[in-house]
């Protein structure tokens, strides 16, 4: 099972359940929800850090439309069965496009989240903006941002394990945690530039790519209610990481990506029959919000769905 909610409705769930603390704003989960705690701490203004130790009872998705970007940093440690994973994810500023964003449930999972605005970022860097890592990271508002995902070095664990068990309160604490937010920053840009671009995940065996067309299949006939990441790998027989990252091997987009584009195809072929309304065609494709819908219809087809539907009537 999974519970599902849009950008917005994350965002007011969020500000109901946070209280300010001497620390920083701390937001508690709810019973019915999970447990556990994510902890804001202000640093500076442009920075933000998030320290989070929660578990969730089902998998959440949260739905983000298209949207400007900082540059962000996320490292997690998952704890589930006796076992403990680690990685990190890695965005420059710039385009993000519309995704869900899923946390899994039945797991414990640790981690620090970082936004940095882009303007905090070059007075940092200075002279160095022209550096080839850099200018990948800083993207323009109307182009996707990097996207970049790993296994953290010892050095980033070490800086990590800093943040989530700060000894200092205060004025300390802030000079502290900040500067290893920086270090973190100055570790994943080194990661950055040593990683050469050509590297890239293991071929997939005939038997993935099988299971992997499978998967797009369940998806295409699932429009409306699509499964989750975690139910749908499992109804293929595949773990979810694989499957995302041989989703973009075979068909070079994201599961999200991939939905997104069959729900919008099947959206137009249904206002072309005629036989149903704008309002009706979003639903029947599992867009929850026509406005989002329209949206997302006239950046893929350069109109207003409303207008492709009278121009295929007259």
């Amino acid at each position: 099972m999974s519970i599902t909610l849009s950008q917005s409705d994350y965002a007011n769930w969020l500000d109901e359940t946070t209280t300010t603390a001497p620390e920083g704003h701390v937001t508690t989960y709810p019973a019915t929800l999970g447990q556990g705690q994510q902890r804001y701490v202000a640093l500076r203004e442009g920075i933000d850090l998030c320290i989070e130790d929660v578990w969730l009872n089902d998998d959440l998705e949260i739905q983000h439309c298209d949207r400007t970007h900082p540059l962000e940093f996320t490292f997690e440690q998952v704890q589930i069965g006796g076992k403990s994973r680690q990685r990190y994810d890695f965005f420059g500023s710039g385009l993000a496009p519309a995704e869900v964003w899923r946390v899994p449930g039945q797991r414990r999972i640790m981690g620090v989240n970082v936004h940095i605005e882009p303007s905090l970022f070059q007075q940092w860097i200075g002279d160095l903006i022209d550096d080839r890592p850099v200018l990948d990271l800083l993207r323009p508002a109307d182009q996707r941002y990097l996207e970049r995902s790993g296994s953290p070095t010892a050095a980033m664990q070490m800086a990590v394990q800093a943040i989530l068990h700060c000894p200092f309160q205060g004025l300390t604490q802030r000079l502290y945690l900040e500067s290893k937010v920086w270090e973190l920053m100055a570790l994943l840009i080194e990661d950055l530039q040593t990683t050469p671009d050509n590297v890239g995940p293991p071929a997939l065996k005939p038997d993935d790519v099988e299971r992997i067309h499978y998967a797009s299949k369940l998806l295409r006939r699932q429009l409306t209610h699509p499964p989750s990441l975690i139910e749908l790998a499992r109804a293929v027989g595949i773990n979810d990481h694989k499957l995302k990252v041989g989703f973009r091997q075979v068909f070079g987009t994201t599961v999200f990506g991939y939905l997104h584009e069959h729900r919008l195809e099947r959206s137009r072929q249904l206002l072309e029959s005629g036989d149903l309304s704008v309002t009706a065609a979003a639903e029947a494709v599992g867009f929850a919000s026509r406005g989002h819908f329209a949206a997302a219809f006239r950046r893929k087809y350069g109109v207003n769905p409303g207008m492709y539907a009278r121009g295929k009537r007259a």
